[in-house]
């Protein structure tokens, strides 16, 4: 019987090679972006603390240097809170590029896949014919065998 070869089988290795590794990229941008993102909120936690530690110091007898520190640092946490939101957006760009290539990578190991598909279809039809062939030849062989008897 005949073994179904496909000839472009080296082809989609490939592809799917490349899908995985950009599966892999895809789910390594994610990460970097939810780590970014969880930097922002523990940027916003500590501006949050010293926010409240403002509102103590008002209760309380605090210094205006102590006061002044606070203020100071709720700024300097504001400005790296907006260069985080920045890291994000880049982030966030990778992993949107990262989507794009993997669905690309993906159209393109479907698209192989296909027409593995398509070919091991016809080898099939091939290989029917082929039977089809074989046997109409027996068929004819035992009538013309059966005539000479």
């Amino acid at each position: 019987m005949a073994v179904f070869r496909y000839s472009l089988q080296n082809i989609l290795t490939i592809k799917e090679k490349i899908e995985e590794q950009c599966k892999a990229s895809f789910a390594m941008a994610n990460r970097e972006y939810i780590e970014e993102c969880d930097k922002l909120e523990r940027l916003e936690e500590k501006k949050n603390y010293y926010e409240q530690e403002i509102k103590r110091s008002y209760e309380d007898v605090i210094s205006i240097v102590e006061m002044k520190k606070l203020h100071e640092s709720i700024e300097i946490t504001k400005r790296a809170m907006e260069e985080q939101k920045i890291v994000i957006k880049k982030a966030e760009k990778k992993v949107e590029e990262e989507r794009e290539k993997l669905n690309e990578a993906m159209k393109e190991r479907k698209t192989f896949e296909k027409m593995k598909e398509k070919a091991f279809e016809n080898f099939l039809e091939e290989i029917k014919k082929e039977e089809d062939k074989v046997n109409d030849e027996l068929v004819s062989f035992r009538f013309v065998n059966k005539d000479e008897q």
